[in-house]
């Protein structure tokens, strides 16, 4: 947690500024009992109404410039707890960010959306209540504490023994509760990730009938979840009834030893109302900071969240070459190993082949056989394991990410579109790119007719995860997307499952009849998109079955037969 402080730096006037503003006020009110003991003493006492109008005066300019002070204190601490919440989670998406796909799958989606979102809330609730009462609170208290012994020092000692013990109460509840509330944000992560799969897949969990065991399955964890909170919840309220307890004994004890004192005229009256007083303070002040350490103990515990987070390293170190030699040989599988975080066997084994460049590979097999896994090695989404993956001549690790990933137009599995107009989703591809650049990329993805058939053409708004547009509109968007960049590399992952054979051929020969063609890797279940590829790999359980064109591995791989047969051959 103390690490995220550092965030804090731009802030340090509201920091020192916040908390000074509050002893301030702090210091005021000290005043208050003395002044109220005065008017007791001198003002009723002797029938002096203008000494009292005086010490009435006093108290309204003491209310008064208090209350300026307070309202400044949390302005200030308001301002800082806002902008270091702001920096905080600038820093750690720009983290998220750095990860690679092997971290976030070891840390999980759903955990990363916690740390972002509560953790962060928490957090930002501790630091505003610290600014405005870390320092107040205890001020008041052992403020208060002098000034009872300025009053009358046997009393004070009962100031003394009861802060003690109230601190003996809250360090206690405080150490024992920190790894406590770690737990509760750790469920609050698997409670996030059953919402998250339930809110995606609502459709598939109707389709099958499963309402109620997913209800089940979210209740259960739920339930878990608040049987934590209310454990932990009911040990940290303890706080409060055992700080009134011993207060209100105090209390009771100083009133009881007062009235001895003023009888035997060691104390008067208006000296028993200002201890009186002081007491009362210390018991709101106490409350205040019993408070105070709860709101602390939970924002410790998600700051140690946020800083875990932010402090991971990502596992891909960068490379530094950004220039790239324009090589025959465009991309090579080298003896290439890949195996998933977790995994205890390899998703790929022993992959060895030769892309030139500007040539159609395709990348066929059955579902499990590791084309996906393959292609993401290609941008570096994944680090092999065994081997090496080189593109123009270099080992891909050799590169600087950004600058490898902008050679390379990638169309995943899903297609995926962000809310926006059709024009900013294209610029995705390409920041500068013109008008006449996206109607190029529309027209070889086959979807230039699908944005002028919208109102507004390229300015027309797209629905959140592209929502209204069909399943192979959004292919064919998602692809132009990729080549608006005009790639050296173009990756499509089984990218056009979604359309119709004639689009889909149209689409390949586009492709192919393009200016200076990219290196094309098409990832496909149909053996009708790959037919024509220049080289054909066929995959079975992360190994080669079959290199070569199509005719070759008709005579050469029963694999790829199978698979042919089985969409092409008619039964007699």
């Amino acid at each position: 947690m103390r690490k995220l402080l550092i965030y804090l730096k731009d802030y340090k006037k509201e920091t020192i500024l916040g908390p000074l503003f509050k002893l301030l006020e702090a210091s005021f009110e000290l005043m208050v009992p003395l002044v109220i003991a005065a008017m007791i003493d001198k003002g009723i006492a002797n029938g002096d109404k203008g000494y009292v109008g005086r010490m009435c005066l006093i108290l309204i300019l003491l209310c008064f410039v208090g209350f300026i002070s307070a309202v400044t204190a949390q302005y200030f601490a308001a301002k800082a707890a806002a902008g270091f919440a702001k920096k905080t989670k600038k820093a750690l998406f720009d983290n998220i960010q750095k990860l690679s796909f092997s971290d976030m799958d070891r840390i999980g989606t759903a955990a990363m959306i916690t740390r972002m979102t509560s953790d962060m809330n928490q957090v930002q609730q501790g630091v505003n209540m610290t600014i405005r009462l870390l320092l107040r609170s205890p001020f008041v208290v052992f403020g208060a504490m002098i000034m009872a012994f300025t009053i009358d020092a046997r009393q004070a000692l009962i100031f003394a023994v009861t802060i003690v013990l109230l601190f003996i109460v809250v360090v206690s509840i405080t150490a024992w509760s920190i790894p406590r509330y770690e737990k509760i944000q750790s469920g609050l992560d698997v409670l996030l990730r059953y919402t998250r799969e339930n809110h995606t897949g609502v459709r598939v969990i109707r389709a099958f009938g499963l309402e109620d065991e997913e209800k089940d399955k979210f209740n259960s964890q739920n339930n878990h979840l608040m049987g934590m909170q209310k454990f932990v919840g009911s040990i940290t309220a303890l706080m409060n009834p055992l700080t009134y307890a011993i207060l209100n004994l105090s209390i009771a004890y100083l009133i009881y030893k007062g009235a001895f004192l003023v009888n035997t005229g060691d104390l008067t009256q208006g000296q028993v109302v200002a201890l009186y007083n002081y007491m009362s303070q210390i018991l709101v002040e106490l409350i205040k900071l019993a408070n105070l350490v709860i709101t602390m103990t939970k924002a410790v515990a998600s700051g140690n969240r946020v800083q875990e987070l932010m402090e991971l390293k990502p596992s891909m170190k960068d490379g530094s070459v950004t220039t790239f030699d324009k090589t025959e040989d465009h991309v090579v599988f080298d003896k290439v190993c890949m195996r998933y975080e977790k995994d205890s066997e390899d998703s790929l084994a022993n992959i060895t082949f030769t892309a030139k460049r500007g040539e159609r590979i395709g990348i066929i097999g059955g579902t499990g056989s590791g084309k996906s896994s393959l292609i993401n090695l290609i941008p570096r989404f994944y680090d092999t394991r065994e081997g090496s993956v080189s593109i123009d001549g270099r080992d891909v690790k050799d590169y600087r990410m950004e600058a490898l990933r902008e050679r390379i137009g990638i169309v995943p599995q899903k297609a995926v579109l962000f809310h926006g107009s059709i024009r900013d989703n294209m610029k995705w591809g390409k920041a500068d790119a013109t008008d006449e650049e996206i109607y190029e990329a529309l027209t070889i993805a086959q979807a230039k007719e699908v944005v002028e058939s919208k109102d507004g053409g390229l300015d027309h708004m797209v629905a959140q995860g592209g929502k209204n547009f069909s399943g192979g509109q959004k292919q064919r968007l998602t692809i132009a997307r990729a080549l608006v960049r005009k790639p050296e590399i173009l990756i499509l992952d089984d990218s056009a499952s979604a359309l119709d054979y004639l689009t889909d051929k149209n689409l390949r020969a586009a492709i192919a009849g393009m200016d200076n063609p990219p290196t094309t890797f098409i990832v496909s279940q149909r053996t009708s998109a790959v037919m024509g590829c220049d080289k054909i790999i066929v995959l079975e359980n992360g190994e080669v079955a079959g290199i070569g064109t199509h005719e070759q591995l008709l005579d050469s791989c029963e694999l790829y037969r199978e698979i042919y047969d089985s969409q092409f051959k008619k039964e007699a």
